[in-house]
């Protein structure tokens, strides 16, 4: 068994809240206690002092199509997995769900098939993919192509389901697209459904979040509105008790006024961040160019520039959210949503061991650890 390491920063973002002259205990890639500073004895551990530097959770992307000019769905290859997950990894992102949205049936397996291969020769950091479509709704479609939009079957989602076993980790559907013995089906089947893409009604909504869909993907974007007489998605969203949404915290796909409503709204637990981030490409049924800090397709957004940091700091700049509940929507709340919560996503006792380290103008400075040996499966 190798020393203890511990790691002596200025203060501790533990993912419940911030405390100083604290030390985070490292033995075999495992979080073994959080003690006082003063506690620490220097001849039993190897320590590592942190000056001026904030520990956090290392962060967590439910949601990006592809990073470092390799678009998943143009590119579905195992190059494109890893290069997706080493941009994640270098942005202080340690866990990410590549995702492939409304696409062909064979891109769709393609991509399923690239991620199977990056896990089963050792890849680090992708805990599966996310499959954003294509059973959404044509109204609320937003950037996906009209001709693959479909309601499905029940043998079409059986196949899919026997196909990217333990590698399909989300899908996206609109709920009063699908039937409930459908949603059923998938959440069997240890698949996270979202409802996103979608123009249900407020009723429509709540029955599919009473019913068992505990999340929903990119908040306001893509769904039906609040409106004093349809209240929609977004009402049912902040109305219900206990359903998460994701956010994209970029100042384009949502105002950074309307992702703080959200925010008060729904409390410091129900709303995490996401990127959505593409990369340039000219490649495949979806192409993207960098304009400013956003992607556009012949001049209409078409993605996000977002990295999970980059998100964390526009909530603390921009939207004006404490910096704790800021950590907690980019680590520990997607943690939960995909049933992570209890391994990963805060700095504490028993916790696998992958930290970032900030300065205290919360600039990202390293990854100061990151077990690569233990993935939350």
């Amino acid at each position: 068994m190798s020393k203890p390491i511990a790691y002596l920063p200025e203060a501790i973002f533990t993912g419940s809240n911030i405390i100083h002259n604290h030390a985070v205990v490292v033995q075999d890639g495992i979080i073994v206690q959080v003690v006082p500073t003063v506690t620490v004895d220097k001849n039993s551990y190897h320590c590592v002092t942190l000056t001026n530097k904030i520990l956090l959770p290392a962060f967590l992307d439910m949601q990006l199509y592809g990073a470092a000019g390799k678009l998943l769905s143009a590119n579905p290859t195992v190059e494109s997995v890893a290069a997706i997950a080493d941009f994640c990894y270098a942005n202080g992102t340690h866990y990410c769900l590549p995702t492939v949205a409304t696409n062909a049936k064979e891109i769709i397996y393609t991509s399923i098939d690239a991620v199977k291969e990056y896990i089963s020769k050792g890849g680090k950091h992708v805990l599966g993919i996310h499959i954003e479509g294509p059973w959404i709704s044509l109204e609320k479609r937003g950037a996906h192509i009209a001709k693959y939009i479909h309601m499905p079957t029940i043998q079409e989602v059986e196949t899919l389901i026997a196909y990217g076993k333990g590698c399909i980790k989300m899908i996206t559907l609109a709920p009063e697209v699908c039937s409930k013995e459908i949603i059923q089906l998938l959440q069997n089947n240890n698949i996270i459904v979202a409802a996103g893409h979608s123009n249900a009604t407020y009723n429509e909504a709540i029955d599919s979040f009473n019913k068992g869909i505990n999340c929903a993907t990119h908040l306001y974007n893509a769904m039906s509105g609040l409106q004093h007489r349809s209240p929609g998605m977004v009402g049912a969203i902040f109305n219900h008790s206990s359903v998460r949404a994701s956010i994209i915290p970029d100042g384009h796909h949502v105002s950074y006024e309307a992702v703080a409503i959200a925010h008060k709204i729904m409390g410091n637990d129900r709303l995490y961040a996401i990127t959505d981030a593409v990369t340039s490409t000219t490649m495949g049924d979806y192409t993207h160019t960098l304009v400013g800090d956003k992607y556009e397709t012949n001049g209409i957004l078409s993605g996000s520039a977002l990295t999970m940091f980059q998100a964390f700091k526009n909530l603390v700049f921009q939207v004006h959210i404490p910096p704790t509940d800021a950590a907690k929507m980019c680590n520990w709340i997607p943690a939960k949503v995909l049933q992570h919560g209890d391994s990963i996503g805060l700095l504490k006792k028993g916790y696998i061991a992958n930290i970032i380290a900030t300065d205290k103008d919360f600039s990202f400075v390293e990854n100061i650890c990151f077990n690569d040996a233990r993935m939350p499966f």
